[in-house]
């Protein structure tokens, strides 16, 4: 009997929890089929097939569920409403299966279940009892399995709290540590940002990322603000970005944002006021949509790690 195959798009948040969707799946008996690294084929597949006003993550979403679609047995497209008490998810995150259906076959299996855990009595139960059904195997083996890929999740979540960069990526040790900001999807996607990772590590830095940082910590840091914030990934950055404005060993911050987001404007405001606010520390802001070039990217991060090496000589 062959393998049921399930796609899975290497984007959005992908870069978040494939580990987990990974194990979980395959823990079912499930083969996993990743997309693959976003290119040129796929940005454009997803500029053509998404509304203008969507943002550049969003766009390339559309190109590698393309990518994927006829090639699997079952898509997965989660709508992910919250995944803390009393906060959310990105708005287009809410969308983004009601957006992808409208460009996919009639004949496409979807496992478009909806992940909500922002109220006391929502659980994983309901979520993980209808993938079960799609898929054609118990709610009993669903839970366990889930409960194991949770497992294998806070491993690989511990080793990024150590110090270690995903997705391939090797630190260099380098004496001028530099925290990198910004959305999994936007950090992570090579292609995207114009391996803007490698660049800087050329250029001398040590890239520190929210990744590096653990729960308490954030949590610990975002309460600083008067008012809650509600979105989980914005709580993340502003939290992350509070710990490294006051870590000594922290030389500079650049926050990466996609252009058009909401949650990013707002957060790179409020954490670039932050740091004007101690004037000890640069701090840069960098977008990037579709059009950004490569040319004015290198020479914006060049000027910077520049300021950086003649402040800590």
């Amino acid at each position: 009997m062959n393998t049921k195959t399930v796609g899975i798009p290497q984007a959005m948040l992908y870069y978040y929890y494939h580990y987990l969707w990974k194990s979980f799946f395959e823990r079912l008996g499930l083969e996993v089929k990743f997309s693959g690294e976003t290119n040129k084929h796929i940005l454009n597949a997803g500029i053509s097939s998404a509304v203008d006003e969507a943002c550049l993550p969003v766009k390339v979403f559309y190109g590698h569920v393309q990518e994927l679609a006829e090639k699997v047995d079952f898509l997965f497209l989660p709508r992910v409403v919250s995944t803390e008490k009393k906060e959310y998810m990105c708005p287009k995150l809410l969308g983004l299966p009601d957006m992808i259906k409208a460009s996919l076959a009639p004949q496409t299996v979807l496992i478009d279940v909806n992940i909500n855990m922002r109220n006391k009595n929502s659980t994983m139960k309901n979520a993980l009892g209808e993938v079960a059904e799609i898929i054609g195997v118990s709610h009993k083996k669903a839970l366990a399995a889930w409960r194991w890929a949770e497992k294998k999740q806070e491993e690989y979540q511990s080793n990024l709290v150590l110090g270690n960069l995903p997705f391939g990526h090797e630190n260099k040790n380098s004496a001028y540590q530099i925290a990198l900001l910004g959305h999994g999807y936007n950090i992570f996607d090579n292609y995207i940002n114009m391996n803007l990772i490698e660049k800087l590590q050329l250029m001398g830095a040590d890239i520190k990322t929210k990744e590096m940082v653990s729960h308490e910590l954030i949590e610990k840091h975002a309460s600083s603000l008067p008012k809650k914030m509600f979105w989980t990934f914005g709580k993340q950055l502003l939290g992350s970005g509070l710990y490294y404005l006051n870590n000594p060993e922290i030389k500079g911050i650049i926050f990466l944002a996609s252009f058009g987001c909401g949650p990013d404007s707002l957060v790179g405001e409020l954490l670039e006021r932050w740091a004007k606010r101690g004037g000890q520390k640069p701090f840069m802001i960098i977008t990037i949509d579709e059009h950004t070039g490569e040319a004015g990217l290198v020479t914006r991060i060049e000027a910077f790690m520049d300021m950086i090496k003649r402040k800590v000589s």
